[in-house]
């Protein structure tokens, strides 16, 4: 979406060729270094080849290893500039316009990713980029890259200082938690954007720590002892095998336009079960065109009447049939398909639904928790299971090249680790939508990858900022039918027991149509006011209120809160409470009503005599929440129980 793709399978390093000072290109022009603390400096030289780095008033000089790799530390400086970065060996090489502020990370996936303009096209981006005019805010963009080893350097990059020329390349999310610091704090803000769509956090993770881990060292073990090469060579020749037994001939494929059709012969199809991407169903890196055909049964009462067809979603485009009749066409790759089934279609006994998908990049195939299934009246017959699949074309280079998903590792070798050295204050992240059909592993997946940036980059526990996944998808996707969204953020709220996080809810501001919300503004500003508060001592509201505990009272129960900030406020205009669930012994959950006492919320179901159980907002599509504090920020969502979700046997595998 923003940046060209580097794949990178082995590090070629060329800086010992030369016999002059050659630095990492996060160094640069319009840099932001780290104040108050020491700032380490490092680069590459001829073994024995003193180096001097300058810096405002300091100047140090280190002699470099046999490794060819010096590093040294200045003195911590206070907030100011702009200063030059002079370094000088047998050449000097000099920065301008350097400052010394806050530096923070930003990183995650596409919604961090999302640049202000271009793509992402935020609310009021126009008005924003037209009022960005912030010379002390200044960003890095880390081109996209993948690599099967740890690489010395990212592949390329500049500092750009935030104005109205620049701005719409700003991380959306970053840039409006850069302001809210930088009106607070009056000191220079960098931001170093290392992020990428649609990734997973296993791909940010170290090889190093999935090896030391009970849960992940399975996957440290598949790699163990292999180049990327060898098993991405060994992948590419199963999945073009596998392209080969789906494609049939060419002459079949010119009559793909036949397959439609309730009659046509499908007999030699592939066998795939559905909903899932079909990278996971043997076809990595499959890009192009194939189809699905499903045959069911209709009863004799349901024939010809209306009926609706559900299809969970489809990545990314497709053409609907049921018995050769087109009834759908949609190119929104993560919006649930749900089309109308005209009167005269369906006929008494075996009906054909066919469906076409285009997938142009990533993932593919008919996926997701949302509805799958066929509803006649009264009638739902269930689609889930065993379809017939046929690739019609591929892309050039289909079943080839890595993609960022592929592995873990790869986005932490190529990404993360080449910038270890650098000194800052915390990391910003907001990822988790990739990860939600693993949620339950999450809770290990994502403290692991926490823990192991912090081990790596040597500067302590330092504060990680996180966003909750915000409202999106299907309003049925909840607490009797199960939420992946739900336990993923319910993962990521577990995550805040580990110690200098924390997490900016965001249920009340997202959109469940679109996967991008476009308020990225109150985003960076909740990340914002948690930083001010616990990174910068501000005495400040920085939380919604959060679930603590429950008493049942009879037949209602009393849920107890913190971060009540100066009281409750319920965003309705009759005052009535939404979002609250309650379930008895039987584990199914009803529309509760709910009142507030003093600080705490007495909840009551008529339906449930002695309750079990309470949620709230659990659930893909969270915007009906309405409780808030004073200061306006949302409750999190929460369950008083700890059933059994939907997502805790999924774990992640290795494409191979």
């Amino acid at each position: 979406m923003k940046k060209g793709i580097v794949f990178v399978f082995f590090l070629i390093s060329i800086h010992f060729v030369f016999a002059t000072v050659t630095m990492p290109k996060i160094f640069g022009d319009n840099m932001v270094l780290q104040r108050n603390t020491a700032i380490t400096i490092w680069g590459w030289a001829n073994a024995g080849e003193k180096v001097t780095v300058q810096l405002n008033q300091q100047k140090k000089i280190i002699t470099t290893p046999k490794t060819g790799k010096w590093q040294l530390q200045l003195e911590p400086e206070n907030a100011g500039g702009p200063y030059q970065l002079i370094i000088t060996g047998k050449n000097s090489i000099t920065f301008q316009n350097i400052l010394i502020g806050e530096v923070w990370i930003c990183s995650g996936q596409s919604n961090m990713e999302m640049p202000i303009a271009g793509w992402g096209m935020i609310d009021n981006y126009q008005k924003e980029i037209e009022s960005a005019n912030y010379p002390q805010i200044r960003q890095f963009d880390i081109p996209n890259t993948v690599s099967g080893t740890l690489l010395d350097d990212v592949p390329g990059g500049n500092w750009q200082v935030c104005s109205p020329e620049t701005a719409g390349d700003f991380s959306a999310a970053a840039y409006f938690f850069a302001r809210k610091l930088y009106e607070e704090l009056h000191v220079p803000v960098g931001l170093i954007n290392t992020t990428w769509g649609g990734t997973q956090s296993e791909s940010w993770t170290s090889m190093e720590s999935f090896g030391a881990n009970e849960e992940f060292k399975d996957v440290a073990a598949a790699m163990q002892g292999k180049s990327l090469e060898e098993i991405v060579q060994h992948r590419n020749d199963a999945v073009l095998e596998n392209i080969k037994k789906a494609q049939g001939s060419v002459d079949e494929r010119a009559n793909a336009g036949l397959w439609k059709n309730p009659g046509f012969d499908d007999s030699k199809w592939v066998t795939m079960q559905l909903p899932a991407d079909w990278e996971d169903r043997g076809f990595p890196g499959l890009d192009g065109v194939a189809w699905f055909r499903k045959t069911i049964m209709i009863s004799d009462a349901d024939a010809g009447k209306p009926a609706v067809l559900e299809l969970a979603k489809v990545d990314d485009e497709d053409i609907t049939y049921v018995n050769g009749q087109q009834v759908g066409h949609m190119e929104k790759w993560d919006e649930p398909r749900a089309y109308n089934i005209p009167a005269g279609v369906l006929h008494a006994g075996k009906n054909v639904i066919a469906v076409r998908v285009k997938d142009n990049q990533g993932g593919g195939g008919i996926y997701g928790d949302a509805p799958f299934q066929l509803t006649v009246g009264k009638t739902t017959i269930p689609l889930g299971g065993d379809w017939l699949f046929r690739v019609e074309s591929i892309k050039d280079g289909a079943g080839s090249g890595i993609g960022p998903n592929d592995f873990p590792s790869i986005l932490y070798n190529a990404m993360i680790h080449p910038i270890l050295p650098i000194t800052f204050k915390g990391v910003i992240w907001y990822q988790g939508e990739t990860n939600a059909e693993r949620a339950y592993q999450y809770r290990t997946a994502f403290p692991l990858m926490i823990n192991d940036w912090r081990k790596h980059f040597t500067q302590g526990d330092f504060p990680f900022l996180f966003v909750q996944l915000s409202t999106f998808g299907s309003a049925d996707a909840n607490s009797n039918n199960g939420s992946a969204w739900a336990e993923l953020r319910e993962a990521q709220a577990m995550t805040l027991s580990l110690p200098h996080t924390g997490m900016a809810v965001t249920t009340d501001i997202g959109n469940p149509k679109d996967i991008h919300p476009k308020n990225k503004q109150d985003v960076g500003k909740r990340l914002a006011l948690i930083a001010l508060h616990d990174v910068y001592g501000l005495q400040l509201v920085f939380s919604g209120p959060v679930y603590q505990s429950m008493e049942v009272k009879g037949s209602s129960v009393e849920l107890s809160f913190t971060h009540t900030g100066n009281g409750w406020m319920v965003k309705d205009k009759y005052g009535y409470i939404k979002g609250f669930e309650m379930a008895g012994a039987d584990k199914r959950f009803h529309y509760a009503k709910a009142e507030i006492k003093d600080d705490k919320i007495i909840v009551y179901c008529n339906e449930v005599a002695a309750p079990a159980a309470v949620r709230y907002n659990w659930c893909d599509d969270a915007s009906e929440g309405n409780v808030f504090n004073k200061s306006g920020l949302p409750l999190a969502p929460f369950r008083t129980d700890n059933w059994e979700g939907i997502t805790e046997k999924n774990k992640f595998h290795i494409l191979q």
